[in-house]
């Protein structure tokens, strides 16, 4: 959702604040839906993103999302928590998708990441490795270099996935067995 600051601004509340009142809107309507909630964002330009996939796995379509984006604005127009414009985007993650979530970590471990943390972790923010996991509420990585790092989950504030061959393969055999996203 949004990114944490090691001091958090009074803007950066708000924009919390609210993200945390969208989601606690639109969470049962697309959970009732057949969908999992992946990332709320508010993005320059007054766009809100609400990213979902299927939570049986399977593929998510431009059909699906146009109906989830079709549900998600009249509930929102009913219940208004953005004050002024903005315009609604529903989306899937993607190949190359963001981890927001516990099970993400642990879903797509064997796959490099990239991974921010909001503090300097051993000097540095950024990190780009093989996820190796999570235990204990720490991501475990191991570097190019051959090292570990171990990032606690609560001071990260942007995960992704990288693209590479691997990931590629694994979504083209996904898709050629007509499933979602296979389970490790």
């Amino acid at each position: 959702m949004a990114r944490p600051a090691a001091q958090p601004s009074r803007s950066i509340c708000r924009v919390t604040e609210l993200l945390h009142r969208i989601e606690d809107i639109v969470a049962p309507t697309i959970v009732g839906m057949g969908y999992e909630l992946v990332r709320i964002a508010m993005g320059r330009g007054g766009t809100l993103q609400i990213m979902v996939e299927p939570s049986d796995g399977r593929s998510m379509d431009v059909e699906a999302c146009a109906t989830l984006s079709r549900a998600l604005s009249a509930l929102l127009d009913v219940e208004d928590p953005i004050s002024g414009s903005y315009m609604l985007e529903v989306s899937s993650p993607g190949i190359d998708r963001p981890l927001t979530r516990e099970k993400d970590y642990v879903r797509w471990t064997g796959h490099v990441a990239r991974v921010e943390t909001a503090q300097p972790i051993d000097g540095r923010r950024r990190f780009k490795g093989t996820l190796l996991g999570l235990e204990n509420g720490t991501v475990k990585l191991k570097l190019d270099d051959g090292n570990e790092a171990r990032l606690p989950l609560a001071s990260v504030s942007r995960a992704k996935l990288e693209l590479t061959d691997a990931l590629l393969d694994e979504h083209r055999r996904a898709h050629e067995g007509g499933a979602g996203n296979p389970t490790h």
